[in-house]
């Protein structure tokens, strides 16, 4: 869609030269290495010597580190093709991705009250803002401003998360990680239905169902106004009550959405069955989160895992694999190994959602093996990805 100078375009490091290869690699690499020290805290092996809390650090490299590294690699590369401007690359990306990584190496030293990890970590939110505003301002694409407060949110969140360890207040910042979980699952709802019918119907040759104007007013309002509930409202029986059955609401609406997306033919693509059957996690994932709320059936923290081992992690595996493929030129078509880590992420939400329902007695078994899991399917991503994301495209043209 751009011709760029090809001299400038090879002086840059091909890591820098759009945004999903430094943070789809770095990404991974986070949600792996802090899986890692995880499992050795859980196993009595505590390597994170500066971190006073373990379960806040645990909760916000997931969130904070891994995720929102995987969606401002997806955003920044995406905004390239909705704008038709040149995405951020060389320096300023560096600069970005810079203030990333910093806070997530020193943060196990340095512990989460340490003030150059918190403006560290707080900064580089608000420059990948800038970065996607900027496009959008010159074509007035108005449509995807909408990513640039999502990125002020995520960082008023993160900001927050830092407060609640600072005063030494776990349940305020139980309902930070929540609400940061519920913005990133209403982002997948969002950014699901843009791009996993679309994807099934030019893989299946199948025409693409058109929105249903009132249901998805429903799926994403339910949803967005659920994540909104939970962060201002009280935590009393009425509010929850109300938060309950926006979830459910959003979970049916969900449902009716899915069963509309031709998951049949699906089945038969690796790209496709990951993306449709991690999404499954978000309706599941609500419903037994609403069941939390209205009759304590589970903790939130075991309901919030469906939601981030099962569906984030799963949709954003099959993302971050079908867009590193196509903005490197080459065939949509993952190696056997990569079909491998699907599976095995799948498997892994499956047993840290369900266990707790299921078999309570089994729980801390499941941390173990569901986390072995995890770091086995990234594993796999960081291994045969690294020379997808860090050479140039093998087609010659820029990105």
């Amino acid at each position: 869609m751009q011709i760029l100078d090809s001299k400038k375009e090879n002086a840059i490091w091909p890591l820098f030269r759009l945004g999903f290869r430094v943070f789809f690699l770095g990404g991974a690499l986070v949600a792996t290495l802090s899986m890692v020290l995880w499992l050795a805290f859980l196993t009595g092996h505590n390597l994170l010597s500066g971190i006073d809390n373990s379960i806040w650090w645990h909760a916000h490299e997931m969130l904070f580190g891994f995720t929102l590294a995987i969606i401002a690699g997806f955003v920044l590369t995406a905004m390239q093709n909705w704008t038709g401007i040149p995405g951020v690359r060389g320096w300023p990306l560096a600069i970005a991705s810079t203030l990333w990584l910093l806070p997530r190496v020193l943060l196990p030293f340095l512990g989460e009250k340490s003030w150059i990890v918190i403006a560290l970590d707080v900064a580089w939110l608000p420059l990948v803002a800038i970065f996607l505003a900027r496009p959008v301002i010159q074509v007035k694409q108005w449509r995807n401003l909408f990513f640039v407060p999502l990125m002020v949110l995520f960082t008023i969140l993160n900001a927050l998360s830092y407060y609640a360890a600072y005063i030494d207040d776990w349940l305020f910042a139980e309902r930070i990680f929540i609400t940061t979980v519920l913005a990133i699952t209403s982002l997948i709802t969002v950014m699901g239905g843009r791009v996993i019918p679309f994807f099934t119907s030019r893989a299946t040759n199948t025409d693409k169902p058109m929105p249903i104007l009132a249901l998805e007013w429903v799926c994403l309002g339910a949803i967005w106004l659920a994540t909104f509930a939970w962060l201002l409202l009280p935590r009393n029986e009425g509010m929850n009550t109300i938060v309950a059955v926006l979830m459910i609401l959003a979970a049916v609406a969900n449902i009716v959405r899915i069963l509309r997306w031709k998951t049949l033919p699906a089945l038969k693509i690796p790209l496709l069955w990951i993306l449709h059957l991690g999404y499954w996690f978000i309706p599941i994932g609500l419903l037994v989160f609403a069941s939390a709320l209205l009759e304590q059936t589970t903790t939130y923290s075991n309901a919030s895992h469906l939601l981030t081992a099962g569906a984030l992690g799963s949709v954003v595996l099959g993302m971050i694999a079908r867009v590193s493929l196509g903005h490197s030129g080459r065939p949509l078509q993952p190696s056997k190994w990569m079909t491998v880590a699907f599976a095995i992420v799948i498997l892994a939400g499956v047993i840290r959602g369900f266990t707790a329902l299921i078999a309570p007695s089994y729980l801390a078994d499941s941390y173990q093996v569901s986390g072995i899991l995890w770091i086995l399917a990234y594993g796999l991503f960081v291994i045969f990805y690294w020379p997808v994301l860090t050479k140039p495209r093998i087609d010659g043209r820029p990105g």
